[in-house]
């Protein structure tokens, strides 16, 4: 850039900003403010012509002025003069004056837009790059539109300079980012791509950042720059800090465009080519090596630039997941950054072996720094890298050390932060769970963990508890023993007490032969916890007693007193108000044998998967659970408590679930509490189990909480569930399970539409090679030209927490009956995942509503009267028959709703016409409701009987 000249110090803006700087107070700038404004604008306003020079100090104070957090409403005019003169100081404050307070909306845009084009053609290097500066500061849409195309010519031009294109790579970039749609690459492809054998590495730097930003969206289109980045990353690695003069930093050759290079080839999996794929490799090992070497600078810039790519590498590595070698390698190395003394590398060599374990061949290396990991988890003084320790022994955990890292993390719950302990805890459930080796080993840590952090264990781990001891015989006489001397301790949090009073009431004659446990014992107890409990913990106790009248008579005459006292019978709750008086009556009125049945053991439950792995999910949320218990659940295979013999769709336990099998009778099923949690079901996944599922057998302690990693069938059923919500609305949740959420927005107008996909990845774990498709089956496909629906292609990487959009574009050809269909495809730690949706076009989202008259429409009614066109269904309300719901989802429908036009004013009619490219289909509707038979009568005319036929069957399951 030229430099300024002595001359160009503008003294009128030196002096005011000197006398801004003196003001006393507020009220004294602002009054300095309003004069130098008073005084600019007469100047622009004045008979004389300013010159050049003074345009330019003027234009200066406003921008300064603005800068100060003042409004600017004059003075655009002037700087787009500016951008005209031939004086780069000039021609910068003009650019710069745009760049600051110009909206994209401005009128002044076309004028702004023709000097950059000037500029751009003028083959000036330093005016091309203040314009090229100013498209990517201002970056709007209408700037994209008038030099998207232009742009790529200057950046791969030959005779273009080094600066210019620097300029052009990032200006395209900027632009590609807010305008994706207008900025397309075409026959430039392949010249851009090879910008990466530019001779000067500023070129190369700047091309690098398009091109991974084009390579993410369109990684086919790009593909070819993966053997250039390993080419130049390869010259980069092997030079001496010598070789690259002007872009060494700190005795680093290029840490900059090193990173970028190992960025870039993240974005693709490892190189077919064997040649490339060696060069690649060692290239990698060669940067291994380097961060062996002794250092050769003791500046922190020095070790920072090193280490940068150092990760980069790393990351490529994990990435890659195929080279068994330069994991293990990987691994020591970050083993050697844990007792590091910077905390930030601890930080992250932790948060790198977290994905680290979750290969198979590194999975032993990373066990091998067990020690280390649990020393920081007690020492470290920061509690992000605590909780990235606490992280990665729950990423390290197996088998074979299950217990000393449950035993460390209860150990260290007793001091933990509060703010990761509700994250410990499910940690700690979830592996107690899955790597259980007995029963009496599971029970006492989750006993223990409710001890020590009883305020953080979720409903979700005791309701787990008491489902697995009512599965398994042997584990329950040790179960009532324990948890009996567990209530024994002077202060027992309530979690304990409903797992207490759960577990005695189902199982305490199991230790009533002990005079230390007796019925009256374990009676008093429970009971003597009672008054310090909540509502729902004191419903559950009254369960329990009765149970006991059950299990052992003897106790009849006491628990009877408590129910019968007036702190019961006449408790303010109504709850437990009702739970006494009908327990005292069943108590008192019914027979021995009646009781037993009424009250019988709990039978099993079905084998469930656990909801505690979704609660710790969201409790994480973008940050969820790593990758790693995805890939144990592959690496264990069917050695996982439970994991051969479940069917393909467990549910979580849920309260519900816990009230309902734990009920006296199908009257009483609120016995134990009855609330469901809200917490229960965190991802939806709840369901039955499928029939005929078996108990998990005496081999396999627990179920296998992680299945959902297993791959994916090559082919996936149509998932409709969410389908018939979208008939009379265009926005909400399409799907969601685990690990994705499907949003959809979508708008209609006439035989258009437009919908807007969002795909939201639910976990911390990247979705790699994400591709979706639509297609149109059943009559769409037989008849080619019904619907017409352009998709754009979506980002190919997710990255965790993250969420991308997609646009589809729709046209009505003709009606059709049969709905679109949207099929989804990514990688999750490596299993493909598969699936099929119903999109929800139907056509009725091609309506036009119609105003009628009653004359007119019933006019029109008689018209339509052959039999083919109407279509009728009588059918019972599977929906409360409210009327302003009634009137939303006929609005929602896309029809005129007519008031006053059918004789009975109970009823509902609407008029519309459905518009397809080739022809328009008018549609009449009446609906009947009886209030008192909780029934309908829909009555459909349309102009074509399909159409009538399909809408009848939509609408029949809104109501």
């Amino acid at each position: 850039m030229p430099a300024v000249s002595k001359g160009d110090g503008m003294r009128g803006l030196a002096v005011f900003i000197s006398d801004i700087r003196n003001c006393k107070s507020k009220e004294a700038e602002i009054k300095r403010i309003n004069k130098e404004l008073a005084n600019i604008r007469s100047k622009f306003k004045g008979d004389k012509a300013l010159d050049g020079y003074s345009k330019k100090k003027y234009v200066c104070k406003l921008l300064f002025i603005f800068l100060l957090g003042h409004d600017i409403d004059f003075g655009h005019m002037e700087a787009v003069n500016l951008l005209s003169s031939n004086k780069y100081t000039e021609k910068q404050i003009g650019y710069l004056f745009i760049s600051v307070l110009v909206n994209s909306n401005s009128e002044l845009i076309r004028l702004i837009n023709n000097a950059i084009k000037n500029d751009l053609s003028s083959r000036n290097p330093t005016f091309m790059c203040l314009a090229l500066h100013c498209i990517a500061n201002v970056g709007s849409r209408e700037m994209a539109e008038a030099f998207a195309s232009e742009i790529p010519r200057i950046l791969v031009a030959g005779d273009t300079m080094d600066s210019v294109k620097q300029s052009a790579a990032l200006c395209l970039l900027r632009l590609y980012k807010t305008s994706p749609d207008l900025v397309l690459m075409g026959e430039w492809t392949s010249r851009v791509v090879h910008l990466l054998n530019d001779q000067h590495m500023g070129v190369v730097t700047a091309a690098i950042s398009l091109i991974t930003c084009l390579s993410q969206k369109n990684p086919d289109e790009f593909k070819t720059c993966v053997s250039l980045a390993v080419s130049r990353l390869s010259r980069i690695v092997s030079s001496a800090s010598t070789d690259l003069q002007d872009y060494t930093y700190y005795f680093v050759p290029a840490p900059w465009l090193s990173c970028k290079l190992l960025r870039l080839l993240q974005c693709y999996p490892p190189p077919e080519d064997g040649a490339v794929k060696g060069r690649l490799v060692e290239c990698l090992e060669t940067i291994l090596n380097k961060a062996q070497e002794p250092p050769k600078s003791k500046k922190v810039q020095h070790s920072n630039a090193k280490n940068a790519i150092l990760f980069e590498a790393i990351s490529l590595i994990i990435h890659y997941d195929s080279e068994p070698n330069l994991l293990v390698r990987a691994c020591n190395q970050l083993g050697q950054f844990l007792q590091h003394r910077e905390t930030n590398l601890r930080y992250l060599a932790l948060e790198s072996m977290c994905t680290l374990a979750s290969s198979e061949f590194s999975h032993e290396a990373v066990k091998t720094h067990i020690e280390t990991v649990i020393n920081a988890l007690k020492t470290e003084r920061d509690v992000s890298v605590r909780q990235r320790a606490a992280d990665l022994l729950y990423a390290m955990c197996d088998r074979s050390n299950a217990k000393q890292i449950v035993a460390e993390m209860l150990s260290y719950l007793e001091t933990a932060d509060y703010s990761i302990r509700e994250e410990m805890v499910l940690k700690v459930a979830i592996l107690a769970e899955k790597y259980a080796v007995d029963y009496s080993w599971y029970v006492d840590t989750i006993l223990n963990l409710i001890r020590i952090a009883g305020d953080y264990v979720s409903e979700e781990v005791w309701y787990r508890v008491i489902q697995i001891v009512i599965n398994r015989d042997d584990v329950q006489g040790y179960a009532a023993k324990t948890v009996f001397e567990a209530l024994q301790a002077p202060a027992c949090h309530e979690n304990m007490v409903k797992v207490g009073g759960y577990i005695l009431g189902e199982f305490g004659n199991l230790i009533a032969g002990d005079p230390r446990s007796s019925p009256l014992v374990q009676f008093n107890l429970l009971h003597s916890k009672f008054h310090l409990c909540s509502v729902p913990t004191r419903a559950l106790l009254l369960s329990a007693y009765i149970k006991f009248i059950n299990l052992f008579p003897e106790t009849k005459a006491t628990i009877q007193e408590v129910l019968r006292c007036d702190s019961q019978i006449r408790n303010s709750d109504v709850e437990l108000q009702q739970r006494a008086v009908e327990y005292l009556k069943l108590s008192s009125i019914a027979s021995t044998d009646v009781l037993a049945t009424v009250l019988e053991e709990m039978p099993p439950f079905p084998e469930r998967e656990s909801s505690i792995l979704a609660k710790l999910k969201k409790k994480k949320g973008p940050g969820a659970v790593s990758v790693t218990e995805l890939e144990d659940s592959k690496r264990e295979g069917g050695e996982l408590n439970g994991g051969g013999d479940r069917g393909p769709d467990t549910s979580a336990m849920s309260a519900s679930n816990a009230v309902s099998r734990h009920s006296v009778t199908s009257n009483l099923s609120y016995v134990f509490q009855s609330t469901p949690s809200p917490s229960a079901d965190l991802l939806g996944i709840r369901s039955s189990a499928p029939a005929g599922t078996a108990p998990a057998s005496a081999g396999n302690l627990l179920v296998d909480v992680f299945s959902e990693a297993g791959p994916a069938a090559p082919s996936a059923a149509v998932n409709d569930d969410g389908f018939l919500r979208f008939v009379c609305k265009n926005n909400g949740v399409l799907f969601e399970n685990q690990l994705l959420q499907i949003g959809i927005k979508s708008e209609y107008r006439q035989n258009l539409g437009r919908m807007y996909l969002f795909y939201g990845n639910k976990t911390s774990v990247q979705f790699a090679s994400f591709t979706t498709s639509v297609s149109c089956p059943g009559e769409l496909q037989s008849h080619i030209l019904s619907l017409n629906v352009q998709t754009k292609q979506v980002e190919p990487l997710v990255e965790g927490g993250a969420q991308i959009q997609q646009v589809l574009n729709i046209e009505c050809l003709t009606d059709f009956s049969d709905a679109p269909l949207l099929n989804i495809k990514f990688r999750y730690g490596g299993a493909l995942q598969n699936l099929t949706l119903k999109l929800p076009v139907t056509i009725n989202k091609f309506f036009q509503p119609t105003e009628m008259s009653s004359h007119d429409f019933f006019q029109r009614w008689k018209q339509l009267s052959q039999p083919q066109q109407e279509a009728q269904k009588i059918f019972k309300a599977n929906h409360s028959m409210d009327t302003e719901v009634l009137k939303a989802k006929l609005l929602g429908l896309g029809t005129a709703l007519l008031d006053n036009v059918d004789p009975n004013p109970e009823n509902y009619v609407c008029a519309g016409v459905i518009q397809t490219k080739g022809q328009q289909v008018g549609c009449l509707l009446r609906l009947e409701p009886n209030a008192q038979a909780q029934m309908y009568r829909l009555t459909l005319r349309c102009s074509k009987d399909s159409v009538s036929r399909r809408l009848c069957e939509l609408l029949a399951e809104q109501f």
